[in-house]
């Protein structure tokens, strides 16, 4: 990567968002605000997960320069309102990335991943003021990568399990608590064990070094691929989802699984 290139390549785009929202540029993009342009933001950063998920890196290419227009355009917004510009942002996550790797710029050692990331809390609950050790983590977050996030920053200060059997055991015993819900036919009690329960999945999933949202993505897109392979099966015979039963359908799948 030439850094000389790459700096013409970024001040271009920065001319050309200017250009765009110019009082002689684009009707649209002169009457975006931060807020109406965060469901395009949203939508960008699930097609670079979606891009990563199906190792399309020329997609990815693509992807990429949508979500750094994203970044440009949102910076351009807060220029014209003179809020900060596109500099203060780069200079602001310059200083952080030195300051919050003291391992790497700084004196602080760090022989693992996991001893990083605890420097890189550190530092960040230093310059964030906050009260709580798991203030900062967005409620806007999909539940599973909330969950997550929120127990690795407990874990970070040693308010984690020792070894993964106990956790294992902390998943069957929700499992156990769910089962006593609906035995008392308990609606709020079941969602709360079910809530429980997906917790400690997570948990697991946590330890063993897996992003419980990424698992569930590709099992969601496994069951949607297999489904269509219900569909066209069924197609092939003539036949629709409706006018087939149940367990000729589970047949196809048990057949579709084994394949896959």
């Amino acid at each position: 990567m030439s850094s000389k290139s790459t700096g013409k390549r970024f001040e271009e785009l920065v001319t050309i968002v200017e250009r765009l929202r110019a009082p002689d540029g684009c009707p649209w993009d002169r009457e975006q605000t931060p807020a109406s342009l965060l469901p395009y933001l949203l939508e960008e950063t699930y097609e670079v997960i979606e891009s990563v998920d199906d190792r399309n890196w020329e997609v990815l290419k693509e992807e990429l320069g949508d979500l750094m227009l994203h970044v440009v355009f949102q910076a351009s917004i807060a220029t014209d309102s003179e809020r900060f510009n596109i500099d203060e942002s780069l200079k602001k996550v310059n200083e952080k990335l030195v300051r919050r790797h003291p391992h790497v710029f700084g004196d602080t050692k760090a022989d693992a991943a996991f001893n990083a990331k605890q420097n890189w809390e550190a530092e960040k609950q230093k310059e964030k003021k906050r009260d709580s050790r798991l203030d900062g983590v967005p409620v806007t977050l999909p539940g599973l990568v909330r969950a997550q996030r929120l127990q690795e920053k407990a874990a970070y200060v040693g308010f984690d399990w020792e070894k993964i059997e106990s956790v294992w055991e902390k998943v069957y015993e929700e499992l156990e608590e769910i089962k006593l819900a609906q035995q008392k036919n308990n609606k709020d009690l079941l969602e709360e064990e079910i809530g429980d329960t997906i917790f400690a999945l997570v948990n697991l999933a946590r330890f063993m070094g897996i992003p419980a949202e990424d698992a569930l993505r590709k099992t969601n897109n496994k069951f949607i691929n297999r489904f269509k392979m219900i569909e066209m099966e069924l197609k092939k015979r003539g036949k629709t989802l409706e006018e087939s039963s149940l367990d000729e359908m589970d047949k196809i799948w048990n057949t579709v699984k084994k394949k896959s």
